[in-house]
């Protein structure tokens, strides 16, 4: 299993929003790519970029700085964020990008995002970001009118190659897991599940690392590492240690 560190870009800036909020934000640094340098040199083998303001705005804003971000390091990113359109997937994948996360085409525009997955095999994940068990788009700031359940057969059918679920009132707040419906999506899913949103200590990894058994790949990690409750060194040297399956 691995600890993917979250680099969250708005307005050129490393930040965190609380529950996706876009008038909530915590700026974190003034420069992402030397954020990205510092996971990488503590030892994280994945790293997890977001657009922000692409996810707001519908359509890529910061390429070049993720362009810069890929340059920079040597693990494979993973972005999401605003990625509505083959063009703007490709565009991303040019700049050195291991693997998209896409969000509002997949639940909006099922036909697309099957084309963009067989475009881009194994490379394209699916976002499920929920609040009530009610999935959200639009940068979550729209009831998508679905739930896991009614969503993920189709999404793999389709071509998702991975699922990340956040549940977005969790998500900045530094209030652990919501372990049941973790749980209930990795005995849903058949392709590796990541969670985002609530991993805060080192007792959080703890509690869900057993179920990299049962398919969770990684965990997502943000707020908690940028205000120091979670100490990435520490955590990637326990996984490591631990021999947690990656």
């Amino acid at each position: 299993m691995n600890l993917f560190p979250a680099v969250d870009i708005k307005d050129g800036k490393c930040v965190r929003l609380t529950q996706g909020k876009e008038d909530q934000v915590t700026v974190f640094s003034s420069d992402p790519v030397a954020m990205a340098e510092k996971w990488a040199a503590l030892g994280c083998r994945r790293l997890h970029v977001i657009d922000l303001d692409g996810a707001f705005k519908g359509r890529p804003v910061n390429v070049e700085l993720i362009r810069s971000i890929c340059s920079a390091i040597s693990v494979p990113v993973q972005l999401g964020g605003g990625i509505r359109d083959i063009e703007t997937a490709a565009a991303y994948f040019e700049a050195g990008v291991a693997r998209l996360i896409i969000g509002t085409m997949a639940l909006d525009t099922p036909g697309l995002f099957a084309e963009l997955c067989r475009a881009y095999p194994g490379r394209v994940g699916v976002s499920l970001d929920a609040r009530d068990g009610a999935l959200k788009t639009r940068g979550w700031v729209e009831d998508a009118g679905k739930t896991v359940d009614d969503v993920v057969p189709g999404l793999e059918e389709a071509g998702a190659a991975f699922f990340i679920y956040t549940d977005i009132s969790r998500d900045g707040m530094q209030s652990g897991v919501n372990v049941p419906a973790l749980t209930h999506l990795l005995e849903l899913a058949s392709v590796p599940v990541l969670i985002a949103g609530g991993i805060s200590t080192m007792d959080d990894l703890k509690q869900v690392a057993p179920l990299a058994a049962r398919g969770l790949e990684g965990v997502i990690t943000g707020k908690a590492i940028y205000a120091g409750s979670l100490d990435v060194a520490e955590a990637v040297q326990w996984l490591a240690r631990e021999s947690v399956p990656a």
